[in-house]
C-alpha cells in the first residue's frame, strides 16, 4: 500500500483529499491512499513518519510551509527561492533521517525527504493564459505564504509587484494606498488573503473597486466559493476574473508527477 497525505493544522476540509480519491477511483489506481494528516507541532512530524512507513509523499500547508523545511535532506531551487515547501517527496537513504532516529526516533531504517514548491507551477500555469500586454505591474492583497509563490511567479513574467497588507513595511503599502489612480497602473490584483472564504462569502479586500476597467485581472487564490466577492466586484466592473480551482488542480497533479518520478535529486548540501 502506497500512502499519501496532506499535514497542516487545522484541516477542517482538503481539496486535495477528495481529489486523490478521485483519481484513484476514475484511474483504477489500486493499493494507494490519501489521507490527512493533523499535526499542530512539527515536531510531531518524525513520529509521524515513523508511525506510517508507508509514507511516499506529503503535501504540505498552512502553518508547517515553511518549518517543515528543516527536516529536508534537499529542496529545489524554486522552493528554496520561494522560502516555502508545500510537497515532499519520499525516498529511500536519508542521513538527515539517521540523525534524527538517535533523537527523536523517525523511523528504524533511513529514508530522503525532498521538498518543492508546486504552488508556483499551479499559478504560473493558470495566470499566464490570462495575461495582456497591460498587465505590468500588480498587486498582491495579503503577505502570508501563499503570496511568497505568487511573488515569486511575478517577479518570473517580469511584472513589477507591491504587496498590500494591513500593516505597511518596507515595500508594503496599506489598503488606504490603494487609490484609483493606482489602479489606473496596476491592472493585475491578486488576492492571497482568506477574505471572502466560506463561509465568510460576504467579506472582500477594501479597495475602490469602482475603479476597475476592462483592462484589469483580479485572480483570487480561493476556491470556495466559485465567485469571491472580490471576483464578483470585479466583473460587475467588467474586468476578467479568475479563482484557485485551476491552480489547485494543477499543483495536485505537480505533487503527483514529483512522487512518481524517477529523477534524482542533487546530494544534499
Amino acid at each position: 500500500m502506497k500512502q499519501y497525505g496532506l499535514i497542516g493544522y487545522p484541516l477542517t476540509h482538503s481539496f486535495s483529499k477528495k481529489y486523490f480519491a478521485e483519481k484513484f477511483e476514475n484511474e483504477k489506481i489500486e493499493d494507494h491512499t490519501y489521507d490527512l494528516y493533523e499535526i499542530d507541532n512539527l515536531s510531531n512530524f518524525p513520529e509521524l513518519l515513523r508511525a506510517n512507513p508507508g509514507l511516499c509523499g506529503l503535501n504540505v500547508t498552512i502553518p508547517h510551509k515553511i518549518g517543515v523545511m528543516f527536516y529536508l535532506d534537499w529542496v529545489h531551487p524554486d522552493a528554496k527561492e520561494v522560502d516555502a515547501v508545500n510537497c515532499i517527496r519520499i525516498t529511500a537513504e536519508s542521513p538527515i533521517a539517521a540523525a534524527f532516529s538517535g533523537e527523536v526516533g523517525i523511523k528504524d531504517h533511513e529514508f530522503r525527504l525532498e521538498g518543492f514548491n508546486t504552488d508556483v507551477y499551479g499559478f504560473e500555469m493558470s495566470l499566464k493564459p490570462l495575461l495582456g500586454s497591460q498587465h505590468t505591474h500588480a498587486l498582491v492583497l495579503g503577505t502570508g505564504g501563499a503570496s511568497r509563490a505568487v511573488k515569486y511567479v511575478l517577479n518570473k513574467l517580469s511584472i513589477y509587484t507591491r504587496f498590500v497588507s494591513r500593516e505597511t513595511d518596507g515595500d508594503r503599502i496599506g489598503y488606504a494606498d490603494v487609490t484609483p489612480e493606482l489602479l489606473s497602473k496596476y491592472k493585475l490584483i491578486i488576492n492571497t488573503t482568506p477574505l471572502g472564504m466560506a463561509p465568510n462569502i460576504d467579506k472582500c479586500p477594501d479597495i475602490p473597486y469602482e475603479a476597475l476597467t476592462n483592462e484589469h485581472l483580479l485572480y483570487d487564490l480561493i476556491y470556495n466559493p466559485e465567485e469571491t466577492l472580490f471576483l464578483q466586484k470585479g466583473r460587475e466592473q467588467g474586468a476578467a476574473t479568475k479563482n484557485g480551482h485551476e491552480m489547485l488542480i494543477l499543483q495536485a497533479e505537480k505533487s503527483w508527477e514529483i512522487w512518481n518520478s524517477r529523477e534524482i535529486a542533487p546530494d544534499a548540501e
